[in-house]
């Protein structure tokens, strides 16, 4: 089964109401790979496993990370400090993968400096699911596309409230494993509500695409990950919260396995707070 396989199964079972509850989003934490060390990372990750993550979203440290938020680039900062690499991140993600499917999200300067075709290859060869590249535009990504393709990567784009509709249009038909909408204006981290527009900005991603939307930066509470899937999301991603509770925590995998268990059980429950 190809990368781009395991992530359309595990979207199409909790959209049919396969495997434990109902018909629901899917549940994909944001892990930090290498934070606080890898060790402790692969713990959180098979936290997140145990507590009823459907993908796992596995960040690659990077030193000038222009979507992320303080918490992460923070936990970034460490991971890079505690002796994180690329190679290592990569084995994460091998050590993950037998449970979840693990999408990848790296830096446009990472992937480059591998070279597209051997990069696409090396997340091939350790069972990683997807990829994600934040700060490389629509313009600048067929060339990795191709040589997802010709891996079965699925290489997911980014949209935001403010793209225009012949961009998203283009952006949607161009994407794998899912879109990624992204719920603010900005960089990630918790936000105190969701925006009010969510869910017309998810209608008009999900029109532009034939693959799942999935919504991220800002959900940070069960509430607001509910409130995400009923205004139409089809994946939850949940970032900041998790390695701030990581971060903080004198148990981080006991610690978030509790938070991952809070959040799933609230995608099988009625929203509490409404999104129009």
């Amino acid at each position: 089964m190809t990368g781009m396989e395991r992530i359309a199964q595990a979207f199409a079972t909790t959209a049919s109401g396969g495997g434990a509850g109902g018909k629901r989003a899917a549940l994909m934490p944001y892990l930090m790979g290498g934070f606080p060390d890898l060790a402790t990372a692969r713990a959180i990750g098979e936290a997140y496993a145990d507590g009823g993550a459907d993908v796992i979203e596995l960040g690659m440290p990077f030193s000038d990370p222009l979507a992320d938020g303080p918490v992460i680039h923070a936990a970034g900062v460490e991971a890079l400090r505690a002796g994180a690499t690329v190679a290592g991140v990569l084995e994460l993600g091998a050590a993950l993968a037998p449970r979840v499917p693990v999408v990848l999200m790296a830096y446009a300067n990472i992937v480059h400096a591998r070279g597209f075709e051997a990069f696409a290859a090396a997340l091939r060869e350790h069972d990683v699911s997807g990829l994600i590249v934040p700060d490389l535009p629509l313009e600048e990504a067929p060339g990795l596309r191709e040589a997802c393709d010709a891996e079965g990567i699925a290489l997911v784009p980014l949209v935001a409230p403010t793209t225009p509709e012949e961009r998203l249009a283009r952006i949607g038909v161009q994407a794998r494993g899912f879109l990624y909408a992204v719920s603010v204006v900005g960089t990630t981290g918790e936000r105190g509500a969701l925006d009010g527009g969510l869910a017309a900005f998810l209608r008009r991603a999900a029109e532009a695409s034939e693959v799942p939307v999935a919504v991220g930066f800002g959900i940070a509470t069960p509430a607001q990950a509910a409130a995400a899937a009923d205004a139409g999301a089809a994946g939850v991603i949940v970032g900041s919260r998790l390695v701030r509770a990581a971060g903080e925590a004198e148990d981080p995998a006991a610690e978030v396995r509790e938070l991952v268990a809070a959040l799933a059980e609230a995608l099988r429950a009625p929203s509490a707070e409404p999104v129009s």
